[in-house]
């Protein structure tokens, strides 16, 4: 009788089991690997056109008649609003940014179409203040803003909630932030605008805000991962080789 008729039929179960689960996962982590391939074509078709929105030329700012329509994909669309400060309302949102720990300065602008949109003004530091002879540091006359498209950041920021009632603010809300300012809910822009630098040659948080701060970063690691599940899946494939090379050699046994 060969030697093989001599194994037990537990150990030849137990092989088929092992077998098995190394064939499920090798079959998972090359799925997992492909997904992650994917993600990064996705991902850099997303980077190019974000590239595209922020070298292109200025669109002016969506009206109330496709509110509705804008969606994520829209983000960092560079747009220009034309309007008027209003005198005395301003937000201030916790930030950090290149120039250190602040403020970001959001106040509404009141355009030529009767809506408003709240513009990121840009990073002050903590100590600024407005100059005493304008009030809030705002010119009267009318300006045209010209900055990035952002969705509105609801709910505030991380473990930490936006609190009107004490002025605290960890995260651009719109509809939070137009609330706490007595605006029309109806007539501001489900979005806000972060200016650039252009009224803030200077650069300096402390006489003024600071635009153009805006921090365009997608993080992309999906080769990194797909290399990751590949490696785990030949792995897997090679630990399925040595498991069944010495069932193989009984079986060839005269």
């Amino acid at each position: 009788m060969p030697p093989s008729a001599h194994e037990p039929p537990h150990s030849r179960a137990r092989l088929a089991l092992w077998l098995l689960l190394l064939t499920a996962l090798f079959a998972g982590f090359i799925a997992l690997g492909s997904w992650q391939i994917h993600r990064r074509a996705w991902k850099l078709d997303l980077i190019a056109q974000v590239d595209r929105k922020l070298h292109a030329a200025p669109v002016p700012a969506p009206g109330r008649d496709v509110w509705a329509q804008i969606k994520p994909s829209d983000q960092y669309l560079k747009i220009q609003a034309e309007g008027t400060y209003l005198p005395g309302r301003e937000v201030r949102v916790q930030a950090v940014t290149e120039l250190g720990a602040g403020y970001w300065l959001i106040s509404p602008l009141q355009t030529r179409d009767g809506f408003f949109i709240l513009i990121n003004r840009g990073f002050v530091d903590a100590d600024w203040q407005a100059p005493p002879s304008q009030n809030t540091g705002l010119a009267p006359q009318p300006l045209r803003i010209t900055g990035l498209l952002r969705l509105s950041e609801p709910k505030g920021g991380f473990l930490r909630h936006n609190d009107p009632a004490t002025a605290r603010w960890y995260s651009r809300d719109v509809a939070a932030i137009a609330a706490s300012l007595q605006l029309p809910a109806a007539d501001v822009a489900p979005y806000f605008i972060d200016a650039d630098a252009a009224a803030s040659p200077d650069r300096n948080p402390e006489t003024g805000p600071v635009g153009g701060l805006t921090v365009v970063r997608f993080h992309n690691s999906h080769l990194v991962y797909a290399i990751t599940w590949y490696t785990l899946a030949m792995m897997t494939l090679l630990a399925g080789i040595i498991l069944a090379r010495p069932q193989s050699r009984r079986h060839n046994q005269p």
